[in-house]
């Protein structure tokens, strides 16, 4: 996983970069340029825009990938502390043309979506551990012993006064409640009798739990024909591969939250003039951007036990409405009043994207 998270990262990387121009000092010029051979004044080719000086030391070859990876230029300095602290200052100027200074939407959305899938990664997917199986035989026979006994103080309680408001309904209460216990208890019995089907997973963890029910036929897959069932119950059977497989989905598709996001953005401002949905792209690929950043450091401090991981998470999350209130202020230069009603939407609109997003990803990493 951590090799093809890297792929995705350095691709993250080339994309943002050949989106940019290139900046930065091209060394002393040239009389011509080597490219088309047009004489040239300055640092630039004024023709085709090459740089007159060409490098061809292995330095300035670490260097490029470092660029082209990394954007490690002033701009992305400058960029940066704006979209923390002040996003609707960065997205009004770079909407009102004031660009060169600041990395472009596109690059650093790319490329931080990439950073944010690669820096995950490396926690892999943590077993959440479930009982024995044993011990919840033992549970499950203990329930059909208390449903049993429930169902025949209903019954005897149904003989006494038959003819009492809600006594049938109690009877089948307990009916039902018997038949669940039991039928609980049959799944349990099949698959202690069928024996381990988890090799290499851990015991009572949720993937060796999934496993099993894909293996026993417990688990049911309710939607799409008979490909699609076995696809999806082909992926599940192994829970690792299959959280795998949605994790490199949900990053190669990370662009579709693009334009998920944008009509909802333009359904804020549907009645005013002035805005276009140029405008809207750049806000929200700033605040993707925002997004992504958040959610590596929230990944980040939720791996470390130290003291005050959960309350400094708990902060970070509580920086969304900010930022988006800020930016939405600057941005389209809003009042106090005009930029919180719309918070209030965006951040449900948000919900609601992510919802679609999610669903999206999980069908096609299960289906694909």
């Amino acid at each position: 996983m951590d090799i093809e998270a890297t792929g995705g990262l350095v691709t993250g990387g080339m994309i943002a970069g050949a989106v940019e121009k290139p900046t930065g000092h091209a060394g002393e010029a040239h009389a011509g340029c080597s490219d088309c051979g047009e004489p040239v004044s300055g640092k630039f080719c004024s023709n085709c825009g090459q740089p007159t000086h060409v490098h061809r030391s292995l330095l300035h070859l670490g260097e490029e990938l470092l660029h082209g990876v990394m954007h490690f230029d002033a701009r992305i300095w400058r960029t940066l502390p704006l979209l923390l602290l002040n996003p609707g200052k960065l997205t009004r100027e770079w909407i009102h043309g004031k660009r060169t200074r600041y990395v472009s939407p596109l690059a650093i959305f790319l490329f931080t979506v990439f950073l944010m899938f690669f820096a995950l990664s490396f926690g892999g997917v943590e077993p959440l551990q479930q009982q024995p199986l044993e011990e919840r035989l033992v549970e499950a026979r203990a329930e059909v012993a208390d449903a049993r006994a429930a169902l025949t103080e209903a019954e005897v309680t149904f003989r006494e006064n038959e003819n009492a408001p809600g006594s049938r309904g109690v009877l089948a209460g307990a009916e039902g409640a018997l038949r669940g216990a039991e039928g609980s208890l049959r799944a349990l019995e099949e698959a202690q009798a069928a024996g381990p089907r988890t090799d290499g997973l851990a015991p009572g963890s949720w993937q060796a739990s999934l496993a099993n029910s894909v293996h026993d036929g417990s688990f049911h897959v309710g939607f799409g024909d008979e490909k699609t069932k076995e696809k999806i119950l082909h992926k599940l059977a192994n829970p690792d591969f299959a959280v795998y497989k949605i994790q490199q989905t949900a990053y190669k598709f990370a662009f579709l939250l693009i334009p998920l996001s944008i009509p909802f953005v333009w359904l804020l401002f549907l009645w005013k003039r002035g805005f276009t949905w140029y405008d809207h792209g750049v806000f929200v690929l700033y605040s993707l951007t925002f997004m992504s950043i958040l959610t590596m450091a929230i990944g980040l401090f939720g791996r470390s036990e130290s003291w005050g991981t959960s309350t400094v998470a708990s902060l970070l999350l509580l920086s969304v409405p900010v930022h988006m209130f800020a930016q939405l202020k600057g941005t389209y230069g809003l009042s106090w009043f005009s930029a919180l009603w719309r918070t209030m939407f965006l951040l449900s609109f948000c919900v609601l994207t992510i919802s679609i997003f999610l669903v999206a990803i999980i069908l096609m990493g299960l289906t694909g």
